[in-house]
């Protein structure tokens, strides 16, 4: 038995969307971008969605739009994947890591208002797992210093928070396409803000700089005229990617469905097990579980790691602080130490969780960790 971790879903309807754009008139930059943002943006409540290439450009765009620049400081969770502070760096700021909380496994908002300079300039906040951030106090501590507040939602499309979709909360939202999230084109992210604004510089930097918006120009001599406002890059999606983006968007209520029983029964038997620690999940909120995160028994994890893999069930870790990387090391982050993030990454194991996860191939995980413990 082979197990991955993740897995993409994709059916006949979703080939057939794709297959249908490959015999039309446009393969990129056509109207399937246009439908694709409207279905993100309608699901979420957003007023505006822009997509991208991929989840990690969506985060560069949200920091560029927020007007992040050369010693700018952006306070993020050190238990994310290198994007989210990564994008930090590409606009010249300065990524500072605030620590989680030990319950959620999400950025602890005290720990917020401790980093808190003149150089702060906004948080990103990471819904680890799909588990929503404390996004009030959150929001209420960005007021009070004038900060923008981005959500980092790649886990976390599908996600409620407090009644509302995670996507329509913050002054951006960032989404990631990629095959292991809950829906997939391939590659590609989106951005979601309801800011006129900030979605005006984001379509700018998404293409190059350039506009053939008459409003924006200084001039128009015809037609066939553009001009480049500002510095920006190609990040594009293609009209191949959104048609599997919107087949896929139609289905994602039932993915999220699926998730939440799978990630329900493993609580309910990992939970009867000494030494595994479940994750919380949280009042007011509703995670979309992009990731069912366990943490092992203490100096145990390599061992049970391996012996899960040799079973054929490819569990993983998410995710190594990110402070913790050669690159960060070398570059002023050698004497950064958040506790919480630290003790939580010496015991946690990502197990199988998406839609397709048959409940006999979960039986067989929670079997096999069973005796393994």
């Amino acid at each position: 038995m082979n197990i991955p971790y993740g897995r993409q879903y994709i059916d006949d309807e979703d080939i057939q969307e794709v297959v249908n754009i490959l015999r039309s008139d446009f393969l990129t930059t056509g109207p399937a971008v246009k439908n694709f943002e409207k279905a993100v943006a309608d699901y979420t409540g957003a007023r505006y969605a822009v997509a991208v290439s991929n989840g990690t450009a969506a985060l560069h765009a949200a920091c560029y739009a927020a007007g992040i620049r050369t010693g700018d400081e952006v306070i993020t969770t050190a238990v994310t994947f290198a994007a989210s502070a990564n994008c930090i760096l590409y606009c010249g700021g300065k990524p500072v890591f605030a620590d989680i909380k030990k319950d959620t496994y999400n950025i602890d908002p005290e720990d917020i208002r401790q980093k808190i300079t003149a150089k702060t300039k906004a948080i990103i906040a990471v819904h680890y797992t799909g588990q929503p951030c404390e996004m009030d106090e959150i929001h209420k501590i960005a007021k009070e210093h004038n900060l923008l507040v981005i959500e980092d939602a790649a886990h976390a499309l599908g996600a409620d928070y407090k009644g509302k979709k995670i996507g329509a909360v913050s002054d951006m939202s960032t989404f990631s396409f990629h095959p292991v999230k809950h829906i997939t084109t391939g590659e590609g992210g989106m951005i979601t803000t309801d800011d006129n604004e900030l979605y005006q510089r984001l379509l700018l930097f998404r293409n190059h700089g350039i506009t053939r918006n008459e409003a924006l120009m200084s001039e128009n001599e015809g037609g066939w005229y553009y001009q480049q406002l500002k510095l920006g890059y190609n990040y594009r999606i293609t009209d191949i990617q959104c048609a599997l983006g919107i087949s896929q968007m139609k289905k994602l209520d039932r993915f999220v469905a699926r998730r939440r029983i799978l990630a329900q029964r493993y609580s309910d038997e990992l939970g009867k097990i000494d030494g595994i620690t479940c994750p919380l999940q949280k009042k007011g909120c509703s995670s979309s579980w992009h990731l069912y995160v366990i943490q092992t028994p203490n100096g145990r994890r390599r061992e049970i790691y391996d012996k899960l893999q040799a079973a054929g069930i490819q569990v993983n870790v998410h995710y190594i602080p990110v402070y913790k990387h050669p690159y960060y090391q070398s570059h002023g982050y050698d004497n950064v130490y958040c506790e919480q993030a630290e003790e939580l990454y010496k015991n946690i194991l990502s197990l199988p969780l998406y839609y397709s996860l048959q409940d006999e191939q979960q039986e067989y995980v929670i079997e096999t960790l069973k005796k393994i413990i």
